[in-house]
Parts: structure tokens; C-alpha cells; sequence
């Protein structure tokens, strides 16, 4: 194990955040588009993180394992694995007067409930938070570090 790896594994933190806080953003800023491409209502979007490396690999590339199965200098973190449509169903508006309201005047919503959206937005603030302290922390005890050396 590396170092520097807790830097390599904060910053993989800070990016996935900011992919998740950018996505939050964007489905607040469409929770009232009725029409997009194709003509359906915007559809709430999602991030699906995974977990880069392992437990094992970590483990093993720390205590210098090298042969198959091993991962001698992995570092873990989180990646992102995909961005997916949320599935839940579109919500159905009664307002005959839009332009996009059906033959009885109901209107087809996105699926973003705004109070979600702002909760996870809060939430993905406060892991951007910890990620960034992590980091600080590391610098600490690597500045400490090199303050015993001299």
C-alpha cells in the first residue's frame, strides 16, 4: 500500500460526489419539463456507485502479496458504475389548460419530487464534506510525518 493511497481514495470520494451533486442538480432543474426528446416527460436520473477494488486486494497489495488473484498496489475507493433512470412511475397532473395535458386534462409529470432531491443534495454535500477532511486529515499526519524526519 501506497503512501499516499488515503489521498487516492478521498479524491475518488470527492469525484463520484460531484457526479451525484451535478445529477441532483440537473433533475431539480427539470422537475417541471413535461416534453423532452421524444416527446415523454424528463425521467429522473440516478448514480450508481461501486466499490473500486476490494477489501482483499487492499489487504493482500499492503502485506505484498504477489501472484493470481492478488492486486499488489490496488487501491480502493468508490467509481462510478453507471448513471440509470430512476423506474418510478410518472406523476399525473390534472390541468387541461397546458398544451401537454391528454384528451381528460391530465398532464404528465417527471418523477422528481423536489423534498427528495434536496435531501440528497444535503446528504452528497456532507460525504463531499467528509471526503475533503479526509483529505486534510492525510495531509496532516503526512506533514507531521516529515516534520519527525527532520
Amino acid at each position: 500500500m501506497s503512501f499516499f493511497d488515503s489521498l487516492d481514495i478521498a479524491a475518488s470520494g470527492l469525484t463520484a460526489e460531484r457526479l451525484r451533486m451535478d445529477v441532483t442538480a440537473e433533475n431539480l432543474a427539470n422537475a417541471q419539463t413535461t416534453r423532452g426528446p421524444g416527446g415523454q416527460p424528463y425521467r429522473r436520473q440516478e448514480v450508481v456507485l461501486e466499490q473500486a477494488g476490494g477489501f482483499g486486494a487492499t489487504l493482500a497489495g499492503a502485506m505484498g502479496a504477489v501472484g493470481p488473484g492478488s492486486a499488489s498496489g490496488a487501491v480502493s475507493g468508490v467509481q462510478v458504475a453507471g448513471i440509470v433512470s430512476d423506474p418510478t412511475p410518472d406523476k399525473l397532473v390534472y390541468d387541461p389548460g397546458n398544451p401537454d395535458a391528454n384528451a381528460q386534462g391530465y398532464v404528465r409529470m417527471p418523477n422528481v419530487n423536489t423534498v427528495n432531491e434536496m435531501v440528497d443534495l444535503i446528504d452528497e454535500s456532507r460525504s463531499y464534506e467528509s471526503d475533503v477532511t479526509a483529505m486534510q486529515t492525510a495531509k496532516t499526519m503526512y506533514t507531521k510525518t516529515l516534520d519527525l524526519l527532520k
